[in-house]
């Protein structure tokens, strides 16, 4: 046999699928704690999607491909009339829900934003509940949602723990993808092979760059780039559950597999060399451990690695506010992610680059005291040239311990300390933020002004009337867990 020829021996599934498909159909979630803090995400989610309509740039976006279509069952997109077909609606949902940067977050090796699979959750949920109601059948109720979302976040988290995708040049919405195939297949009452078979469809896609995250070409595509992932994740299940053949040596494939095309170091001067090592490292078994976990972003919509950066900046804003022409320099001490992702000189030519500068998110609560999403639009930045003034007197260092406690397990710290030196040689004191308002650590604190957070986010949309009744109903854990997706979707609806 000529040594060219392949060998056409169909192998099983990769394991890194099967422990994925075995973990969605099998495990049974019983932790109060997990549960509890997906309540409190996902109504923080939705509420981030609410007060992203007001923004023109996000609402584009929105609605059918085709005006005027009429979709039977259609899933509700929370804040609007539209009823849309679950792939758009899932696209529709991510873009909100992402558009402003104010979702919780997961930092590992990976980054990114387990919410963003509630997209394709929701819609998907919300379809097949409308579609079992038409039938004389029980709808599903938010306990499944809240299971999914457990569950979403738990694979993409995991996944991310270990594996940097950025290094290789990839955006972490590949795991909302992935994340998101097998939890809307699950719904959608996939049997082992049909999940196995969406599974594989998610890593043969083409990936998302990291190309719109990074200067100089930050733009909005990262803010609806995880809706776009959560809905194709819709796509793939559907097709799935068809009875489309799977794809299983997917990630293991020499020369055509993930590993070897998207997952292997690079060399300029050579093509990509396969490295057996460039493998997933999971060394954790699939539960609830994520959700437990999770990041909010309570205080401040910005890219979480500056999230302490802003907290201290606001901190310092009433000893410099009145001296902001007489500061000499600014030392920003921080971490090497938030300096390898977030930090950045030079002109900012939009919201969505604006949003991911760590300079940018401490001059302006510096200078104002707070940071909202519309700190971040062009006409506040024209119109308050002491921004970049701010900006061109930083100085960012890498702490070593920060750094090094962002990634242990035990800590998962997002450390910044912001201290500000003036001309006639007095200075601030060093304000040093290691743990910010929506960690673990500081749940007790969190919860309470997250749920403030919401009660904002509920009345730019809803008159005071319908803002109670969700309140009430994100308040009472049984109620809230036994209301069919449908109803409560209804309550989102305008």
């Amino acid at each position: 046999m000529s040594a060219n020829v392949d060998l056409n021996q169909r192998p099983d599934y990769d394991p890194e699928l099967q422990a994925i498909a075995d973990y969605v159909l099998d495990y049974r979630v019983g932790s109060r704690e997990a549960l509890d803090t997906a309540r409190h995400c996902l109504l923080d989610t939705l509420g981030c999607g609410l007060l992203a309509l007001r923004f023109p740039e996000c609402t584009k976006h929105l609605g059918p491909l085709v005006e005027g279509t009429v979709v039977p069952n259609g899933a509700r997109v929370p804040g609007t009339q539209f009823r849309l077909d679950p792939v758009k609606a899932a696209w529709d949902i991510g873009c909100i829900i992402r558009w402003l940067d104010y979702n919780d977050t997961w930092l590992a090796a990976e980054w990114g934003h387990p919410s963003d699979n509630l997209g394709g959750i929701l819609a998907v949920a919300d379809h097949l509940s409308q579609q079992r109601l038409a039938k004389g059948e029980r709808p599903l109720t938010l306990r499944h949602v809240l299971e999914a979302m457990i569950m979403a976040h738990e694979i993409q988290g995991v996944l991310a723990l270990e594996n940097s995708f950025n290094r290789v040049g990839l955006d972490h919405v590949v795991l909302v993808k992935v994340a998101s195939t097998a939890v809307v297949a699950k719904l959608m009452g996939a049997n082992r092979e049909q999940l196995l078979s969406a599974l594989s469809h998610a890593f043969v896609d083409g990936q998302s760059l990291r190309t719109y995250r990074h200067a100089p070409n930050a733009g909005s595509r990262k803010s609806w780039a995880a809706g776009d992932a959560t809905s194709r994740a819709v796509r793939l299940a559907d097709i799935a559950m068809r009875g489309e053949m799977g794809v299983p040596g997917v990630l293991t494939a020499p020369q055509w597999g993930f590993y070897d095309v998207s997952f292997s170091k690079t060399n300029k001067d050579q093509a990509i060399k396969p490295d057996p090592e460039r493998r997933f490292r999971v060394s954790q078994t699939y539960g609830t451990y994520v959700m437990e976990n999770v990041l909010f972003k309570i205080s401040f919509p910005a890219e979480f690695h500056a999230q302490t950066a802003a907290e201290a900046a606001v901190i310092l804003h009433a000893d410099v506010k009145d001296r902001l022409d007489e500061i000499d320099r600014i030392v920003v001490t921080t971490h090497e992610s938030a300096i390898r992702i977030i930090s950045k000189v030079g002109e900012l030519a939009n919201p969505a680059d604006r949003d991911h500068c760590l300079q940018y998110m401490i001059a302006v609560p510096l200078a104002f005291g707070n940071l909202t999403a519309e700190h971040y639009e062009d006409g506040f930045h024209r119109a308050h040239p002491i921004i970049d003034l701010l900006r061109d007197k930083m100085e960012v260092v890498e702490e070593e311990r920060y750094s090094r406690e962002y990634h242990q397990a035990d800590k998962r710290s997002i450390a910044n300390a912001v201290q500000v030196f003036f001309k006639d040689g007095t200075r601030t004191e060093r304000v040093e933020v290691e743990y910010p308002l929506g960690h673990r650590r500081r749940r007790e604190e969190g919860i309470p002004k997250l749920k403030e957070k919401l009660r904002h986010n509920l009345a730019t949309r809803f008159p005071a009337q319908r803002c109670e009744q969700i309140l009430a109903l994100y308040e009472d854990k049984e109620r809230l867990e036994s209301i069919p997706v449908d109803a409560f979707l209804e309550l989102w609806s305008i």
